[in-house]
C-alpha cells in the first residue's frame, strides 16, 4: 500500500503544489483545511480516492491528530496574515505549529516538513517575524529531525504579489510603492513544493532558505512586471512616514469596525518587515544543496500575469495586427 501523508493547509498557495507532486509520486494525501467543500479542486491531482480533502481546525488536539491518523508524513503550510481573531499569528504559526509536531512525534509519523519564512527571527521588529521564528522552535523541540522551509517572497499563478501589483496597475498612471529599495529574491512556488518533497521523503533534514535566481529591489521587480503586462505606470517611493500613517489609519479602522473591515492592504506589521531585506543569507542551505536547479522570475510571470495585459489574450494578436499593417504601409 502507498505511504500516507497529512498536509495542513494543503489547499492554500503552496500547499497545493506540494501536494500535487506528491500525487504524482504515488502518495495517498489528506489535504487537512478548515473548509473541505472550498478544497475539492485537489481532488483531480490523483487517482480516484488518492487526494482526499478533510476537515480540521489546528487549534484542536482532536481535529490534528484525527486527520493524522496513520500518516508516514506531515506537512505543515498553514499561515497567516492576520495580527489579530483567533487565527492569529501566536495560535497559527506557534501553538498550531508546536500542536502537530507534538502530536507527530507522538504518533510516530516519520519525516515532518514545515513552512516557515524568510524573516523567521526571534529578534524580528514585527510580530510575524517573531511568530514564525517561535513556531520553528516549537517544531523542533518536539520533532528535532523535521525539514524547516524559509522562503522569500513565492510566486506563482495564485500569488498574492505580483497578481496583487499587477491588478493595482490597470487603475491609474501612478503605482505607489511602499519600501522599493528593499531587496527580495522570488522564489517559484513548485520549487518550494519540490524542496518539501525531498523532506517528506526522508531525504534531507534542518532549516533550508529558498530563493530564486534573482536578487533585486521591490522597484526593480515591479518595472519588470509592468514590463510583461505592457503597462507604462510612473512608480512612486512611499517614505515610510508616509506609509506609517496610511498603515496606522487602516488598523485602527479594522479595530473599530470590530474586524468588519480587515486591512488587506497594508499593516504596521507588514510596514516593518518592508525595512528589511528578504534575501537569503550567506552561506545558508538553499535550493541548490537539495539539487533543484531555481526558476527565473522572467520564465514564469508571462504565463500568468497577460491577463493584466490592456487587451488581455488578445494583446499579442492585436500587436502582430498593428506591425502588419505597418509593413504594409512601408
Amino acid at each position: 500500500m502507498s505511504k500516507l501523508v497529512t498536509i495542513y493547509g494543503g489547499s492554500g498557495f503552496v500547499g497545493r503544489y506540494v501536494a500535487r507532486r506528491l500525487a504524482k509520486e504515488g502518495w495517498r494525501i489528506r489535504v487537512a483545511v478548515r473548509h473541505p467543500n472550498q478544497a475539492l479542486f485537489v481532488k483531480p491531482y490523483g487517482a480516484v480516492g488518492q487526494v482526499e480533502p478533510v476537515f480540521c481546525n489546528i487549534r484542536d488536539d482532536e481535529s490534528v491528530r484525527a486527520v493524522m491518523a496513520g500518516a508516514d508524513a506531515v506537512v505543515n503550510c498553514v499561515g497567516t496574515f492576520d495580527a489579530r481573531g483567533r487565527n492569529n499569528f501566536q495560535s497559527v504559526h506557534v501553538e498550531g505549529a508546536g500542536r502537530i509536531a507534538r502530536i507527530a512525534a507522538e504518533s510516530g509519523v516519520k519525516t515532518l516538513v514545515h513552512l516557515s519564512a524568510l524573516g523567521a527571527d526571534p529578534n524580528s521588529e514585527s510580530a510575524y517575524g517573531r511568530s514564525k521564528a517561535e513556531g520553528e522552535a516549537a517544531i523542533l523541540a518536539s520533532f528535532p529531525d523535521a525539514m524547516i522551509l524559509r522562503p522569500s517572497v513565492v510566486f506563482g499563478p495564485e500569488d498574492q504579489f505580483f497578481n496583487r501589483f499587477a491588478s493595482m496597475a490597470r487603475f491609474g498612471p501612478i503605482l505607489p510603492l511602499v519600501g522599493a529599495q528593499t531587496r527580495f529574491q522570488p522564489v517559484y512556488v513548485d520549487d518550494v513544493a519540490r524542496a518539501a518533497v525531498e523532506g517528506v521523503n526522508g531525504r534531507a533534514t534542518g532549516i533550508y532558505e529558498l530563493g530564486g535566481p534573482d536578487v533585486g529591489t521591490l522597484r526593480h521587480f515591479i518595472e519588470e512586471m509592468l514590463q510583461i503586462i505592457r503597462r507604462r505606470r510612473l512608480i512612486v517611493n512611499l517614505p515610510f512616514w508616509m506609509a506609517n500613517i496610511m498603515a496606522t489609519t487602516l488598523d485602527v479602522g479594522s479595530i473599530l469596525t470590530g474586524g468588519l473591515f480587515r486591512n488587506r492592504i497594508l499593516t504596521r506589521d507588514q510596514l516593518r518587515m518592508l525595512r528589511h531585506d528578504n534575501v537569503v543569507s550567506e552561506g545558508a542551505r538553499g535550493l541548490a544543496d537539495l539539487g533543484i536547479d531555481p526558476t527565473p522570475t522572467e520564465a514564469i510571470l508571462p504565463d500568468y500575469l497577460w491577463r493584466f495585459r490592456p487587451s488581455g489574450q488578445y494583446d499579442a494578436i492585436k500587436a502582430s495586427a498593428r506591425n502588419l499593417r505597418r509593413e504594409r504601409k512601408a
